[in-house]
């Protein structure tokens, strides 16, 4: 069925979180990684975000609310995605303390992030968490255990090594080509195996 004459095709938007874990780097990698592939990217920052982003960086948590299409307060609870029936892809929270991934395994939400999440799961949406904690207690663990059960897809940023990174910005692309492999979004920045990586060599077995 064709649409009505008018109405306008829904853009992709892509929801991220940035939670106060360490880890901004990946936050602000997957903002600028949406604004290449032309997605429209919906950021939520809590207040422990934006001090890490003073801590781990340069910058000013202004200025990486500025890489993003919409940016929210943690207490807006009238924004677009607080409601289901604002449309998105889903959502990455990159990072993911261990705060936040507690809240949205439960449901008991209190910020406008964890609202995000649980958003996407009462929606049947792709929700990738980029938990950053080590060594993880019992607890801890079960709750990323409710999360898979609930549809959640746990990514932590663990290196990729076999990708032979030079350089902290490696890592972190690998990770948040990963994370948007989720989604469809194919970004250029990530190397693959058997493509980019050991091809040479796995011809040369045959």
């Amino acid at each position: 069925m064709g649409t009505f004459s008018g109405q306008k095709a829904t853009p992709e938007r892509l929801v991220i979180g940035m939670s106060g874990a360490s880890g901004a780097a990946y936050g602000i990698r997957l903002l600028e990684a949406c604004r290449e592939l032309g997605v429209e990217s919906h950021l939520v920052m809590t207040r422990p975000a934006e001090m890490t982003i003073g801590y781990e960086t340069p910058l000013k948590p202004k200025a990486v609310a500025a890489k993003a299409d919409y940016r929210y307060g943690a207490d807006d609870i009238a924004a677009p995605i607080a409601s289901g029936g604002f449309k998105t892809m889903g959502m990455i929270v990159a990072p993911c303390s261990v705060k936040a991934m507690s809240e949205i395994a439960t449901g008991v939400t209190t910020t406008l992030l964890s609202r995000a999440a649980d958003v996407c799961l009462k929606e049947k949406r792709r929700l990738v968490l980029m938990v950053r904690e080590t060594p993880l207690h019992l607890g801890h663990l079960r709750s990323l255990a409710a999360l898979a059960e609930l549809g959640a897809v746990i990514l932590p940023p663990v290196p990729a090594f076999y990708a032979a990174p030079r350089t902290l910005e490696d890592l972190v692309d690998q990770t948040v080509g990963r994370a948007l492999d989720f989604f469809g979004k194919d970004w250029p920045h990530v190397k693959r195996w058997g493509e980019d990586i050991a091809k040479s060599k796995r011809k040369g077995s045959r």
